[in-house]
């Protein structure tokens, strides 16, 4: 099945929303996730206050990792959504796949060097003895599933700048579902089949989440789209924007996540009690951040759109209104 461009007339004023609710659903799938990951860890039988601190030390930095080199996400959906306005779509097919080639390619060099060096990392961010070990244990699962996210991630640009949120919601929702429901299994386990994984399970559960999420945006990838699946030369043109636009949103994301990251440093400085209570106001403050970030991924897609069409009339409009379509 192939995805269709349509003339679409009506004002983007009236469709943002349309597009908005889908990406704020799918936005916040991910921060819910990690709330419920929280309540689940925390009333571990076993050392759940260490198991909370250990997945919220974690979290934050694997978070860290995702927001500063998932930016490549918004730059494809900007320039996919700039091509369909021109209806030139054909001229764009090769380019998100040599993206997010090269930006999984760096999160395999991201997760080889962060492996070798997990001890260093979390002794950093003061984590030290028990706490350190259960760091250890948590992150070498966790991390293999960052290739995963970003290569998810990036297949969510191209959705939405086909102007299509829909698919990015549904793949979220199933990932998050399939995460607490696994949670539960893994974390608690079943009596007679399953023994309790405790903090082991829930690394687990989001692994197994995130490859359940990859699958499935591929599929729609390949079933929806006529976006080609394997790299294919000669280097796109586009590919230049590309690094450019998600240069300027890591030096941003790196900017914030710096600010994160020392914080949960100072948490975990004093003591296990403080970086359990910072782990879940934190998770509360992701979760207000995602929900607003659906309609930033809204005028993303129709903003590009407009430009590509060089309506800029409409788009002038857009850009005024917007923040008070947010508000």
């Amino acid at each position: 099945m192939t995805f269709k461009v349509t003339h679409n007339t009506e004002n983007p004023l009236k469709r943002i929303h349309r597009l908005a609710i889908p990406a704020t659903i799918a936005g916040v799938a991910e921060p819910f996730l990690s709330l419920t990951d929280t309540a689940i860890v925390g009333n571990i039988p076993i050392q759940g206050a260490q198991a909370l601190a250990a997945a919220g030390i974690v979290g934050s930095f694997l978070s860290m990792l995702v927001w500063v080199l998932g930016q490549t996400q918004s730059a494809i959906s900007a320039l996919v959504s700039q091509y369909l306005g021109k209806d030139n779509l054909d001229g764009i097919k090769a380019l998100p796949m040599q993206a997010m080639y090269v930006n999984v390619s760096i999160s395999l060099l991201v997760l080889v060097i962060s492996m070798i060096f997990k001890t260093e990392i979390f002794t950093l961010m003061n984590a030290s003895g028990p706490l350190l070990e259960m760091c250890e244990q948590y992150f070498s699962i966790r991390i293999w599933g960052f290739p995963l996210t970003l290569f998810t991630f990036g297949v969510f640009g191209v959705f939405r700048g086909l102007q299509n949120t829909l698919w990015p919601m549904a793949v979220a929702l199933t990932g998050a579902f399939l995460n607490v429901g696994l949670d539960f299994i893994l974390v608690y386990g079943i009596e007679g089949f399953i023994e309790p994984m405790f903090l082991e399970g829930a690394a687990w559960a989001s692994l197994i989440a995130q490859v359940v999420m990859a699958v499935f945006a591929l599929s729609l990838l390949f079933l929806k789209t006529d976006f080609p699946l394997i790299v294919k030369g000669p280097i796109h043109p586009e590919l230049k924007n590309i690094i450019g636009m998600s240069a300027n949103l890591f030096v941003r994301s790196l900017a914030l996540n710096t600010a994160l990251i020392l914080s949960v440093r100072e948490a975990t400085a004093m003591g296990t009690t403080f970086i359990g209570a910072h782990t879940i106001l934190l998770n509360l403050w992701l979760f207000s951040a995602f929900f607003i970030e659906g309609y930033g991924t809204a005028g993303n897609s129709i903003g590009g759109k407009l430009l590509g069409a060089k309506n800029y009339i409409l788009l002038w409009e857009l850009a005024k209104k917007w923040p008070f379509l947010v508000l």
